[in-house]
């Protein structure tokens, strides 16, 4: 912990990047934003300033903080904490500069070049093992082991299927926490629409009302798929078991005459316990974004590309008009 300061008191992880002062501090401004992105701010900008109380760094030296100064932090952390985690925190830093209207005005080049060197000495125990992916004979175990007729099976699998298909975040699809539910960030089922793409064929869109490269928000969809994975039916029961309001988590599910929103926890949970009984190996949820990419049709899109694009790129203006739309406005990648 750091050393008591009245410029740093006592609170949340999330409430550290704007409560936290800079000795010199000029204004404070947006102070929304993912609670999640909120917390992950306070482990660095925490980190920080218990590096600078262990070498007793003054606290007009710690904004504007120099290139001396952070070039040390970045130093210290080497060998001990992988590189993301580290450039994570050096943008902390750099977060409660802008923040507090205070200019970051570092040599980029010399940075850059010591995240690099990091790497090397990133310690095999912040390695993560490459995650198994989940794929459609997968699903159809999972569906063969539960009771779709029971309000939380029917929520777990439209959720696991809506995010397959859709090539989503299970996160996305879920609540953090029971009471964490908020209709302004959280899918909802007013947030679903039926489309048709320009060969009119049928998809189901959601709309995701914020992401981190995406603050307004964006639409992600899919199409009826065949067999006991197909996504359609899954939503399809769920809307019909649970009923979810309008304004309610989107698979939020019936528990004891109320409704109880859809947590990670509790989705992962059940396909942990619902793979046991399969008889199969658990698969970490990142594996169904993961999988969904190694699909046949995804795979037949990257070998085949210029094909199916090709009709978007010749001289139909109404064709080119909306390829460029799609492509030019991408969020960026994160």
């Amino acid at each position: 912990m750091p050393l008591p300061s009245s410029l740093r008191p006592h609170c949340l992880a999330k409430d550290r990047l704007h409560l936290w002062l800079p000795a010199s501090s000029r204004d404070t401004r947006d102070k929304q934003g993912n609670i999640a992105t909120r917390e992950t701010y306070g482990s660095g900008l925490l980190t920080f300033h218990v590096y600078c109380d262990s070498k007793m760094i003054p606290e007009h030296q710690r904004a504007l903080v120099s290139n001396i100064l952070i070039s040390s932090f970045i130093t210290s952390m080497a060998g001990h904490y992988s590189t993301k985690t580290i450039v994570n925190y050096v943008c902390d830093v750099h977060a409660w500069h802008v923040l507090h209207g205070l200019t970051w005005s570092l040599n980029d080049m010399e940075i850059d070049a010591l995240l690099k060197a990091s790497i090397s000495l990133t310690p095999a125990s912040t390695k993560r093992s490459k995650r198994e992916p989940y794929t459609i004979n997968m699903i159809v175990a999972i569906h063969e082991q539960l009771n779709l007729s029971h309000p939380l099976d029917a929520a777990v699998f439209a959720c696991l299927t809506t995010s397959f298909f859709a090539t989503a975040r299970a996160g996305k699809f879920t609540i953090p926490c029971l009471d964490a539910f908020n209709p302004a960030i959280h899918m909802k089922p007013s947030n679903v629409s039926d489309t048709h793409d320009r060969q009119n064929l049928h998809m189901k869109t959601f709309f995701l009302p914020r992401m981190k490269s995406a603050p307004e928000g964006e639409e992600v969809s899919w199409a009826k798929q065949t067999g006991p994975a197909d996504p359609e039916e899954a939503f399809a029961n769920h809307l019909c078991i649970n009923e979810p309001p309008l304004d309610n988590a989107l698979f939020a599910y019936r528990h004891n005459n109320s409704y109880r929103p859809l947590t990670k926890a509790k989705f992962l949970q059940c396909l942990t316990s619902t793979m046991k009984a399969a008889g199969r190996q658990p698969v970490s949820g990142h594996g169904i974004r993961i999988g969904s990419t190694l699909d046949d049709a995804f795979l037949a899109y990257l070998h085949h590309h210029a094909q199916i694009l090709a009709p978007y790129m010749q001289a139909t203006p109404a064709l080119q008009e909306q390829f460029l739309r799609h492509t030019m406005n991408l969020p960026p990648v994160r």
